[in-house]
């Protein structure tokens, strides 16, 4: 068993905490895990991309193949698609639908979202707004592992453990409010599967 994962987004994001998470996780449950951060313009702002290999057997490439993903996951929707080559065909796209437009020739929302809609194996929604209501605007990277969380390797309850370590210097209602993120994001994408 194995997942590789595309993690997309914006710098300052917090796509790469989730990353930290899950590869404190993988480590716990003694997975190999293999990591390669891109960082687009190096700056709040700028394009983040890493490419996470976690697997039960050892791991030869830090680098995700095109068409090798099993995941893109990304905290915005242009940036899930920018990634698009690297997905398999039956691998599964996990995006908020909500913007960072840092660029003059942004796409229209209507275009991302026909574009996005041309996969079957999608789950896209305004995670942000889900942050909002919870009293925790800054924990939509935390939605985003949740909604992501059931089509990868660890077990959810071992996620929440690697929050707690990363978390742990931030104190308990850090940790607290970025787990109840975690878990809202989670059961957004499960029941949207049941139905």
């Amino acid at each position: 068993m194995k997942t590789d994962i595309v993690l997309a987004g914006v710098g300052g994001q917090g796509i790469l905490s989730i990353a930290t998470i899950l590869g404190t996780a993988a480590l716990d449950e003694n997975l190999h895990i293999k990591q390669a951060e891109v960082h687009g313009m190096s700056q709040r702002g700028g394009d983040v991309q890493s490419n996470l290999r976690i697997s039960e057997a050892p791991i030869a490439s830090d680098l995700i193949p095109l068409g090798g993903a099993d995941l893109i996951v990304s905290l915005e929707p242009m940036e899930a698609l920018r990634y698009l080559p690297y997905l398999k065909p039956d691998g599964w796209i996990i995006t908020n639908t909500t913007p960072f437009v840092n660029i003059d020739s942004y796409p229209e929302a209507e275009a991302l979202e026909a574009e996005l809609a041309k996969h079957d194996r999608v789950i896209a929604f305004d995670m942000d707004s889900i942050a909002k209501e919870l009293g925790s605007p800054k924990s939509s990277n935390m939605v985003l592992l949740g909604a992501a969380s059931p089509f990868i390797l660890i077990a959810a309850d071992k996620v929440e453990d690697g929050i707690r370590k990363v978390f742990a210097a931030k104190g308990g209602k850090i940790i607290d409010s970025n787990i109840k993120a975690f878990r809202a994001g989670r059961d957004y994408s499960l029941n949207l599967q049941n139905k």
